[in-house]
């Protein structure tokens, strides 16, 4: 994108990259007011904001408390629908049966020597694919080995099943940063939508959030300013998997954002 001329600023949240996490409770919305002090430091008057997975609902959480600054939204598979709509659609057994499949081989804290052989170390060759999270979450210790990120299952609230099912369940007994997660609700944040967003969405047996209905629903109530991209047999990182079709569709939304705000 920046290539292609566009002013592109990647943010790390916390636990990614090198931003640390906050010693005191912090939410999505937290991470919007980040955002939001960021693009004033800079003299941003009006941006699109986009973000994956987490990401996206951080920009719908933006976009909800700072839509005068909103020129438009990327959503990339997270954003655009109640996280645990999924979940919630199961009876009890079923709930209980898959997170247990998610959990049963849970990653053990281990440090090693360097990044490749931190992820090497972690990489499941039996499923292949990007494995997005290992991209986002190796990092130096405070003794200088490489790891998970120790604090990020922390701040997910994610560390064991019973955390997740905690998550889905009883969202208002979890720490912040993962009730906010759960109790956010796109059709309440986007109940007056004024700006277009480009929702991106893969389909594949392994989908984390299967939301193609609701997605074209979404796109239903606002068929003037939604666009509705499927991605079919692709993972959940779309931009890692797809990079000349991710670049080329936003894009193309983005001349369309030039164009809706000329109007």
């Amino acid at each position: 994108l920046a290539k292609k001329g566009y002013y592109v600023i990647a943010i790390d949240y916390y636990g990614h990259g090198q931003t640390p996490i906050p010693k005191h409770d912090v939410s999505l919305y937290h991470v919007a007011d980040d955002i939001q002090f960021l693009m004033d430091k800079l003299k941003i008057k009006k941006a699109i904001i986009g973000g994956w997975s987490r990401g996206g609902f951080i920009s719908s959480a933006f976009y909800d408390v700072y839509p005068e600054r909103v020129l438009g939204l990327i959503l990339e598979d997270g954003g655009s629908v109640s996280t645990n709509s999924f979940y919630h659609k199961m009876d009890s057994a079923q709930l209980i049966n898959r997170v247990s499949e998610l959990y049963k081989d849970r990653w053990a804290d281990t440090t090693f020597v360097s990044e490749l052989d931190t992820y090497t170390y972690y990489y499941d060759k039996s499923t292949q694919g990007s494995q997005f999270e290992l991209l986002a979450w190796i990092t130096k210790n405070n003794d200088g080995q490489w790891a998970i990120n120790p604090g990020v299952w922390k701040l997910f609230n994610m560390s064991t099943k019973e955390e997740f099912l905690n998550n889905i369940l009883r969202p208002t007994r979890v720490p912040l940063f993962a009730e906010s997660m759960s109790i956010i609700e796109p059709k309440i944040v986007f109940r007056n939508l004024d700006v277009p967003i480009l929702i991106l969405d893969p389909t594949s047996k392994d989908d984390l959030f299967p939301f193609e209905t609701e997605n074209a629903a979404f796109k239903r109530q606002y068929p003037l300013l939604i666009e509705h991209k499927i991605y079919e047999n692709t993972g959940h990182n779309i931009h890692y998997e797809r990079k000349e079709q991710f670049v080329n569709d936003v894009g193309t939304f983005i001349k369309r954002v030039k164009r809706f705000h000329k109007m």
